[in-house]
């Protein structure tokens, strides 16, 4: 089965020369290695290109009530020019039963879930969390600018490499809210992980335009970086069992999430998180805001870098 080469994908990171020829390979010159991961919506192999030393990541997709091909439409909205924020789409087409296939970037340190749960569930320390945070927020302006929410944002759909880089992934449950010519779509944002889920998206039939979509992405990302820093979110007490209805009632009818007072979060920490996890969408920081945020901002970006690519590479 003939591949089709997501435009431009060199754009999202180097591409050895023995990967170039990756649109013309078929779904029979993939040999597996590995299987990295498998979830609601699909499964992931690692697969190496016959005859090469090229790696790449094969997700094979399948889905219940969701469109078969909206994730392959948003990667290849998102591939039209590459960002090294987002795990690069090499190429899409059809699995050997016709399900939708993608040729990933191989990302060889896992997620960030893995991540801290391979330093025993102890978060990132600030200068390593802030330069995730910067760079999760430069993903989100590439796929917003490009008419795509995520909605489905949180450490397991943020994948790091040896060399330090940080990028979000995970199309599945993605949405384009802006029409090839620019005409704005109402769509769904009740979808994605109830944990990460804003207090508009559990409403009945949620929906939302470009502004709001985009507002939903913020909250995913607020409550992200506050279980990167503390290894879990405090969104429901230690001793209540977590569950949707559970996690519903928290986030529409509790106080937004916050850090306990007993966390050595500092101020700007706590002010970011704070911006990111307003109840009303309207009043959310927008990610252009929060790029300019003193805890992205103002981070020692040397340092900040040199210590996340610390962490992830002694944690592999």
């Amino acid at each position: 089965m003939a591949v089709a080469a997501c435009p431009d994908n060199a754009a999202s990171g180097a591409v050895e020369p023995e990967t170039k020829a990756v649109a013309k390979l078929r779904f029979s010159d993939l040999d597996e290695i590995d299987k990295l991961g498998e979830g609601a919506c699909g499964e992931v192999t690692k697969v190496r290109l016959r005859g090469s030393s090229a790696e790449f990541a094969l997700k094979i997709a399948y889905y219940d009530n969701n469109d078969p091909e909206g994730e392959m439409e948003v990667l290849r909205r998102v591939a039209q020019s590459g960002s090294p924020y987002i795990v690069g789409c090499h190429a899409t087409f059809r699995g050997p039963a016709d399900e939708p296939a993608m040729l990933l970037e191989l990302m060889d340190a896992g997620s960030l879930s893995r991540v801290v749960r391979s330093r025993g569930g102890h978060g990132l320390p600030e200068p390593a969390l802030a330069e995730v945070a910067a760079r999760c927020l430069a993903g989100l302006v590439h796929l917003h600018s490009r008419g795509v929410a995520h909605l489905d944002l949180k450490p397991d759909n943020i994948l790091a490499n040896s060399r330090g880089d940080v990028k979000i992934c995970d199309f599945s449950v993605s949405r384009i809210f802006l029409s090839p010519d620019g005409e704005s779509r109402r769509i769904s944002i009740s979808v994605g992980a109830p944990e990460y889920l804003s207090p508009e998206g559990f409403k009945p039939n949620a929906h939302a335009g470009p502004r709001g979509a985009c507002a939903a992405d913020v909250w995913s990302l607020g409550i992200t970086v506050m279980k990167l820093f503390l290894g879990d979110t405090p969104i429901l007490p230690a001793d209540v069992r977590s569950s949707w209805v559970k996690i519903k009632e928290a986030i529409l009818y509790g106080e937004p999430p916050s850090f306990p007072e007993s966390s050595s979060a500092s101020a700007e920490l706590r002010g970011f998180v704070t911006s990111c996890l307003q109840k009303d969408p309207k009043q959310r920081s927008t990610v252009a805001q929060l790029l300019a945020h003193p805890f992205v901002a103002r981070r020692d970006v040397e340092a900040s870098r040199h210590q996340l690519r610390e962490i992830i590479v002694e944690t592999m």
